[in-house]
Order: structure tokens, then C-alpha cells, then sequence
């Protein structure tokens, strides 16, 4: 049996699942805060670390990043579709209810930076 151990090892290595690397974020988180506050987004959204009003209408966006899905369970929440969906929310979900308000890529992957960290 101690012969099989040193055998094994690597076996066991090799056949370990790899793991699977964050999805990327890229946008500038501090420059995410602000447009989020310039935008109004906390209007309808609970965003923590936003100054001012907090809405009620739309989901809290705390965790936003960890969940599977965005729209109310319509959209598989990658980092692409986030941003996708903060530009034209329509374009993912054409029954949401969230309005296009004309946030540039760059904007929207700020915005989508600033959201990963509030996990």
C-alpha cells in the first residue's frame, strides 16, 4: 500500500477539477459610484454606499454580482450582460421596466465595477 500512495498522488492532481476564474470585471469602480449618484440610479434601486435617497421600485443591488441571473430571473448575469443590460435593458428583457437612460459601454462597465464590489 505505501508503494500505491506515491502513484496516486499525481493521479489524484491530475484528475482535480480546475477552478474556474472570476468573471472580469473591468470598469473603474470609483468612476461607477459617481455616474450611479449622476444618473439617479438610486431613484429606484437600494445601492449601499450611494448618498441620498433609496428606492423601493427596483431590486436591491447589494450582491447584485453573486446572483445567477438579473431581470427578475431572465438574463444569466455575466459580467457582459451586466453591462448589456445597464445600457439597454430592453435589449436583454424586453418586459423590463428599467428605462434606457443613455449610459455610454465605458459608463455601463464603470457602473458594472462599482456593483461587484457590493457583494
Amino acid at each position: 500500500m505505501r508503494r500505491l500512495i506515491p502513484l496516486l498522488f499525481p493521479l489524484a492532481i491530475a484528475c482535480a477539477k480546475p477552478e474556474t476564474p472570476a468573471p472580469a470585471f473591468t470598469g473603474d469602480a470609483n468612476r461607477g459610484k459617481a455616474l450611479i449618484a449622476q444618473y439617479g440610479c438610486n431613484t429606484c434601486h437600494v445601492i449601499p454606499g450611494i448618498a441620498g435617497m433609496q428606492g423601493m421600485l427596483a431590486p436591491d443591488l447589494t450582491g447584485v454580482t453573486t446572483r445567477a441571473t438579473i431581470s427578475n430571473g431572465v438574463v444569466p448575469n455575466t459580467p457582459e450582460n451586466l453591462v448589456q443590460y445597464i445600457q439597454v435593458p430592453a435589449s436583454l428583457n424586453r418586459f423590463s421596466a428599467m428605462p434606457a437612460i443613455g449610459v455610454t459601454p465605458e459608463q455601463a462597465r464603470d457602473i458594472a465595477a462599482y456593483l461587484h464590489t457590493l457583494r
